[in-house]
């Protein structure tokens, strides 16, 4: 929380059932309500589609509707639900792909980038190059996910090598203990960290 307050960009980093999006969006919120910002805007990549919404069926809400699903779910939980339309048509509450960001500056705004170990590099470049002023940033994600075809490289895996020590950026890291969901989660994300970490241990070999 408190990376989040002193920061203008935050970096979550940690396992599925951590509260990484929960936090963000809490904490997006609250400066909505303490009118810090004008706007949220939350965001996700789209990348079970590749990015290329128009290649789907249905209309641009249906194509986007199941990627954003999680984010509309956790606005429920902190919004009156009667209240949310009429915040989304007002353009106080954006709720986009993340290839909607293209070529936009964001300002005066708090903006959520949620599972973004599924932005390529560039991906993930031309977000953070969206931040306008007065604006806030959060991206979270988890290294140990990421559904990028073809084996492409995260842009969230390697930015914590580009952007260590600069200044006005933080890097949370969360583990499993952190987990805040049903106990078993964090048993679970334990349970596949000890089965990668064996699996990375080179077998010795066999004498002759």
């Amino acid at each position: 929380m408190d990376a989040i307050e002193e920061n203008t960009i935050t970096f979550g980093i940690g396992p599925a059932g951590t509260g990484k999006t929960y936090l963000a969006m809490a904490k997006a919120v609250a400066a909505l309500q303490a009118k810090k910002v004008n706007r949220i805007i939350l965001s996700r990549p789209a990348v079970e589609a590749g990015e290329k919404l128009g290649f789907l069926p249905g209309t641009l809400n249906e194509k986007i509707d199941p990627y954003l699903r999680p984010l509309f779910d956790a606005l429920h939980d902190m919004i009156d639900s009667d209240a949310i339309p009429r915040l989304m048509q007002t353009g106080v509450i954006e709720v986009a792909p993340l290839a909607f960001m293209r070529g936009r500056t964001l300002n005066d705004a708090f903006i959520v980038l949620d599972e973004a170990q599924n932005t390529t590099p560039e991906q993930m470049k031309m977000f953070l190059t969206r931040l306008g002023f007065g604006s806030k940033m959060v991206i979270t994600g988890d290294i140990t996910q990421n559904d990028l075809p073809n084996g492409q490289r995260s842009g969230l895996g390697i930015i914590r090598d580009i952007l260590e020590g600069v200044d006005d950026i933080s890097f949370m890291e969360l583990t499993a203990d952190d987990v805040v969901r049903h106990r078993l989660i964090g048993d679970i994300v334990k349970a596949y960290d000890k089965y990668d970490a064996a699996k990375s241990v080179p077998r010795p070999l066999r004498s002759n």
